[in-house]
């Protein structure tokens, strides 16, 4: 029933920045405050990796090898969770997936979003 949705994704030189969305509908209540949310990365040949959660009770975790450099963020509001990214690698690029997990542990996966980091 929960549908995310990812936007943001682009081309982008090394140093650069971008701001991923990840929209979230189709149930009661405010998913991203009510679930857990997550951002994953999948690169060519490579395994699936979480990047960023943020917990319901707010509590957030970064990969290594993005701390310093990206946030993982969200409006209750608006339903949605947003990750920054700042001072992007060619090693960043990837498919990014938003992923939620609910109370009753069913995963939801967005559909992704392509990020190049590229000259």
């Amino acid at each position: 029933q929960v549908q995310l949705v990812e936007s943001g994704g682009g081309l982008v030189q090394p140093g650069g920045s971008l701001r991923l969305s990840c929209a979230a509908s189709g149930s009661i209540g405010s998913i991203v405050s009510i679930n857990n949310m997550d951002w994953y990365r999948q690169a060519p040949g490579k395994e699936r990796d979480l990047v960023a959660g943020i917990t319901r009770g707010g509590s957030i975790n970064y990969a290594d090898s993005v701390k310093g450099r990206f946030t993982i963020s969200r409006d209750k509001a608006k339903n949605t969770v947003y990750l920054q990214m700042n001072n992007l690698k060619p090693e960043d690029t990837a498919v990014y997936y938003c992923h939620s997990r609910s109370t009753s542990f069913v995963d939801y996966w967005g559909q992704g979003t392509q990020v190049t980091v590229s000259s």
